[in-house]
């Protein structure tokens, strides 16, 4: 990381109603750590890749359907949500893109890609430069203008082990 990115970097806070970390718990890079084994998805990929349809990892339609977990009404609306406040967001609807990835992170709680998404928007925003995307949580002193329950180090902190890399295989 360059010199000039670290000395540009904000003193960040948690959001205001974010949950505490619990006392004694996991850590932030024990949780983020924890789960997946990423060396072993790396593998497979690389066997699926060479073996095609013989390989261990690759799965039958059938068997991709019966592996699928089903959607609920309430999924499928986060989903929905989501990409309404994605589209808002390019056309410049801040604050309707706000409340449409409140709704998105309510109806699925457990989805990091959808919050990481907002938080980086709006990291970019409110502090440019090219570590802005990275600051996925309220900067020191701006607290209350911070638009979402929760942020990336809150929700890491009250994340199971395991539970931010699901394992997969």
């Amino acid at each position: 990381m360059p010199s000039d990115m670290l000395e540009s970097m904000p003193v960040v806070s948690t959001a205001p109603n974010a949950p505490a970390a619990p006392e004694g718990g996991p850590g932030q890079w024990d949780v983020l750590g924890s789960g997946q084994d990423r060396g072993a998805y790396v593998d497979a990929i690389r066997d699926w890749v060479e073996h095609g349809a013989d390989s261990e990892f690759a799965m039958t339609p059938d068997q991709v359907v019966a592996a699928s977990q089903p959607r609920s009404a309430a999924l499928s609306a986060g989903a929905a949500h989501f990409e309404l406040a994605n589209d808002l967001w390019l056309t410049g609807e801040r604050d309707a893109a706000i409340a449409h990835f409140n709704a998105c992170h309510r109806l699925q709680p457990d989805n990091w890609t959808y919050k990481r998404q907002a938080w980086s928007l709006v990291g970019r925003e409110r502090v440019g430069g090219r570590y802005g995307q990275f600051v996925q949580m309220p900067v020191k002193g701006e607290e209350a203008d911070w638009p979402f329950d929760s942020d990336f180090r809150s929700d890491v902190l009250t994340t199971e082990l395991g539970g931010y890399y699901p394992k997969t295989l």
